[in-house]
């Protein structure tokens, strides 16, 4: 029986990870076509536009794929996507921050709706939940790519704030501001980068609440536009 929960803990976090990525990739996708649509199609002279194409590049998305979203955006039919935040109060005061990259505002309003009327979980006025969080930057690299004291020695020269030890992960954590100068440092080694919302402290749940937000946010999660959801939540 451990065995058997060993396998399904692995398999859930691997399922989690790839769901974690194509939302990624999404956002991503998302950001050329905005970028395009606010500002044309060289990087040269759209900033905004080259910042994300080395988000593309970081993950590992493939130029067709990159190519196409440029020429998507080139379309009068194609829409242009707004960044939004909402703050959620679940179970147990827990406070849940869900970003939101779209084409559609009334329709995400009315997918938030749903899924509080299908899961608990009330919509909180902007500012409730937020102030307990900071935004970070946060630098993912395999631990076969790198050797741990000159990555740290380099990531702490450059201005990381934190480093630690994940899984098979070395994790730097940086001001937004600061990402993509500490990934230059690196030297192009291969990482992944996200901006992400860090609680500044988190909240003890019972067993039955904890599953009650878990449903939440995985429901949340499963929303097309939205990009990531983060909680305070002790798990």
């Amino acid at each position: 029986m451990a065995g058997h929960s060993k396998w399904a803990n692995i398999k859930h976090r691997k399922e989690r990870s790839d769901k974690i990525k194509g939302k990624l990739f999404s956002r991503i996708a998302k950001e050329i076509i905005s970028a395009v649509k606010q500002g044309g199609s060289d990087p040269k002279t759209n900033q905004k536009l080259k910042i994300a194409l080395q988000k593309a590049k970081d993950t590992n998305i493939p130029n067709d794929v990159i190519e196409r979203n440029i020429k998507k955006a080139s379309s009068k039919e194609q829409q242009d996507y707004s960044e939004m935040t909402y703050e959620l109060y679940g179970y147990g005061g827990v406070g849940i921050i869900v970003d939101i990259m779209t084409d559609n505002k009334n329709r995400i309003a009315s997918e938030i709706r749903i899924a509080t009327n299908k899961c608990g979980g009330t919509i909180a006025n902007p500012g409730s939940c937020s102030f307990n969080y900071e935004r970070k930057g946060i630098i993912k690299i395999e631990k076969k790519l790198a050797v741990e004291d000159e990555l740290f020695m380099k990531a702490t020269d450059s201005g990381a704030e934190d480093f630690k030890i994940e899984d098979d992960m070395y994790v730097i954590v940086t001001k937004p501001e600061d990402l993509h100068k500490v990934i230059d440092e690196l030297n192009n080694l291969k990482c992944e980068s996200t901006l992400e919302m860090i609680p500044k402290t988190l909240i003890e749940c019972s067993d039955e609440d904890t599953d009650s937000n878990i449903k939440l946010i995985e429901f949340l999660e499963n929303i097309d536009d939205v990009d990531a959801v983060y909680h305070n939540m002790i798990i």
